[in-house]
């Protein structure tokens, strides 16, 4: 069963959240943060990607850019912008992007469930991500971004948090730059608290991390560290834990996750498009009426013009994982006639978030950045949930989840 707890959440201080808040690091580049961080001394990219604050051209991963981060988070806690809880407690976040509401509780979730698989996965990571943000985690001391999850719809929990949105006043409210309200509850009620935690630990069997595959196996992989540094270990401490924001499954909207490919192994333009008909009905398209509506329709971008491609019935596998589309793709396109074998580890590879929409696609090929793009219908919650209760694991950047939490709301030290 699933295990969360209460933690004492270093927060902004009240009429700061919104100068404060930001996107999550991995959404954007370092030139996208620095401009969105201009001007805002409070803004949490200073702590997220602190290669903001030095010359253009430095290294991200290098040694005084994660100093500089832990550096500008004990700013904001010394001069009062951030400050801490005095007792452990939960919260409730809400999010409303385009009418539709989701809302989540806050709260520190077990490594131990992460290893035990009581925390569910359907991606692989990319080690030099992993890399990047243990080292980050272990310099700043501390969780710095909650990791997004899922759980099956409970109505216990539903009760407790609709009593509490619906009668308490919020501790934060604001719309954020691009117009997604964010509202955050504090639950300072001990037996509330003690029920939300008994309710995950008996009627919660399983949750499925959303998004945030990274942060969570580099939060774990610093807990087992620190576990094994630790002789008087007792699994209390709060290395065992890291930040969470847990969301029922009936709330959640996925988008399309796209791919970019640089080159076209070898081929000429004529001889891939001659190979994807071989798998794929491929009709001459535009970009007003290409995005892909359905299963098992795709969307190329090449050499200024959009094709839509239909996969042919005999390469749809009726495996969880074979039925979905980026595993279509991946094996008939990606793999066999592109030659990018893995994913994961090949530079010859971009990804893009749905929320960018398909002119990002048409204009990273049109300057020559790419030479391919491929447009997917988003993958459903269902199949994310079939895949990791079945074991397996989806290609990486499967799964596009908006809205996307905020970092600064909350930070949770080990």
């Amino acid at each position: 069963m699933a295990i969360i707890k209460p933690f004492k959440a270093v927060r902004p201080k009240n009429g700061l959240a919104e100068q404060v808040a930001s996107l999550p690091y991995d959404v954007m580049s370092t030139k996208e943060a620095r401009e969105m961080a201009k001007g805002n001394p409070l803004s949490f990219l200073h702590v997220s990607r602190g290669e903001i604050d030095f010359a253009e051209g430095i290294d991200e991963h290098s040694e005084e850019v994660y100093h500089k981060a832990k550096e500008n988070f004990s700013r904001m806690t010394d001069e009062g912008v951030l400050i801490q809880e005095t007792k452990p407690l939960l919260y409730i976040y809400a999010q409303v992007m385009n009418g539709r509401r989701q809302i989540g509780l806050v709260a520190s979730s077990s490594v131990e469930d992460y290893f035990n698989n009581v925390i569910k996965k359907h991606e692989f990571t990319r080690p030099e991500k992993e890399e990047d943000r243990i080292r980050h985690m272990e310099t700043v001391q501390a969780h710095v971004g909650p990791i997004f999850l899922t759980y099956p719809q409970n109505n216990s929990v539903d009760e407790i948090v609709n009593e509490i949105t619906s009668q308490q006043k919020p501790l934060y409210d604001f719309p954020a730059d691009d117009n997604i309200q964010h509202t955050v509850w504090k639950i300072s009620d001990e037996d509330k608290i003690a029920k939300l935690v008994s309710v995950f630990e008996k009627e919660i069997p399983f949750t499925y991390i959303a998004d945030g595959h990274h942060r969570t196996a580099s939060a774990a992989k610093i807990g087992q560290k620190l576990r094994e540094q630790n002789p008087n270990h007792t699994g209390k401490e709060e290395y065992n834990f890291f930040l969470s924001v847990l969301f029922p499954d009936d709330q959640l909207a996925i988008m399309d996750y796209n791919r970019l490919v640089k080159d076209l192994n070898g081929l000429s333009d004529e001889e891939l498009l001659e190979k994807v008909k071989s798998k794929f009905t491929v009709l001459l398209s535009s970009l007003d009426t290409i995005k892909p509506n359905s299963l098992h329709q795709f969307a190329m971008y090449l050499s200024g013009n959009w094709y839509s491609l239909t996969a042919k019935p005999e390469i749809i596998k009726q495996d969880p994982l074979g039925v979905l589309d980026i595993t279509i793709l991946q094996e008939n396109i990606l793999d066999s006639l592109l030659g990018v074998k893995d994913p994961r580890t090949d530079k010859r590879i971009d990804f893009v978030g749905g929320i960018r929409g398909l002119k990002e696609l048409q204009r990273r090929v049109d300057t020559g950045e790419m030479k391919v793009a491929f447009a997917l219908y988003p993958v459903s919650l269902r199949q994310l949930m079939d895949i990791a209760d079945s074991g397996k694991v989806m290609p990486p950047k499967s799964t596009w989840f908006e809205p996307k939490l905020r970092d600064g709301l909350f930070s949770h030290l080990f």
